[in-house]
């Protein structure tokens, strides 16, 4: 059977994303459906899964770990997302100025967010050693005895706070793709009318890079949900559940304890408030993100 030239297009059109297609069913589509049915059943891996209706989502709510671990993590969230997203916006607008060695320093602050997060975490771990840590000793010089970070309930999560700016250069290289975008017009306008570096920055520069910045907002949040590496490879969850975030402890469910149904369950309770507060933040968006023609209806 001859093809028209449409019909050759199409096919061909398959035959290339096949593969992709493929393997989109296989190693995402069929993960996320199979972590939907075992959410409902008794899953160890040995045995096979019998189904519980909703008794996984019923003992969820009965844990006092796993209320425990959502409130390490929100604490994470609401301290660790806004320091990082000003200090990125910071660093950018410095290096967004006519300085010497611009590309040097934009470099500098990138490179260390390539870093993979078990090398940070180790180069961290030896940062806050109690002995020899580079960060009590900077401390000692304002007289300030060695804490134990990671071995001080009251420290641990504050270590990792600390620890999560580290990674702000990628943030920092898209807020100042932003700011460069910025029309310098605008910005000289605003000049000569006498306004004020801050009122020119409230009122030109923000409400130009807002879209990026509720990208980079909603981008973090998600991330600080998924906060795993640190707290495997530094702290175990301890001491006495202080950094026991919320994908550790989904972590040993699945893996320590064997508890797949149970695990799935609080992936899929992580997926649905991931959803809830990107729903509430773009529907208040209105409020401070502009877009090319004005303000967002």
């Amino acid at each position: 059977m001859k093809l028209s030239a449409s019909g050759r297009e199409n096919f061909y059109f398959y035959l290339f994303i096949m593969p992709w297609l493929i393997g989109f069913i296989i190693f995402a589509l069929y993960p996320i459906a199979a972590s939907l049915f075992y959410s409902f059943t008794d899953y160890d891996i040995i045995s096979s899964p019998k189904f519980v209706g909703l008794a996984n989502y019923q003992e969820l709510f009965q844990d006092d770990l796993f209320y425990k671990s959502i409130w390490v993590t929100f604490k994470y969230t609401i301290i660790s997302v806004p320091l990082t997203l000003i200090l990125s916006l910071i660093f950018a607008m410095l290096i967004n100025q006519k300085i010497p060695a611009k590309g040097f320093f934009r470099t500098a602050m990138y490179f260390p967010s390539m870093v993979s997060g078990v090398s940070m975490s180790l180069l961290w771990f030896w940062i806050f050693n109690p002995q020899i840590g580079f960060f009590n000793y900077i401390l000692s010089w304002f007289g300030v005895k060695p804490q134990l970070w990671f071995l001080d309930e009251h420290l641990a999560l504050w270590a990792l706070i600390i620890m999560s700016f580290w990674g702000m250069g990628a943030g920092m290289l898209i807020f100042l793709a932003a700011l460069q975008g910025v029309p310098a017009s605008l910005l000289e306008a605003a000049k000569l009318d006498g306004a004020s570096r801050w009122s020119t920055f409230w009122n030109v520069t923000f409400p130009m890079i807002s879209p990026i910045f509720l990208f980079q907002l909603i981008m973090a949040i998600i991330e600080s949900f998924q906060v795993f590496t640190p707290a495997y490879v530094m702290t175990q969850g301890g001491p006495n559940y202080s950094t026991r975030f919320y994908v550790y402890h989904l972590y040993e469910s699945a893996f320590k304890n064997f508890r797949l149904g149970y695990a799935s369950a609080m992936a899929w309770l992580l997926l649905i408030a991931v959803l809830i507060i990107t729903y509430i933040i773009m529907k208040t968006s209105n409020r401070y993100v502009y877009y090319e023609g004005g303000k967002e209806s």
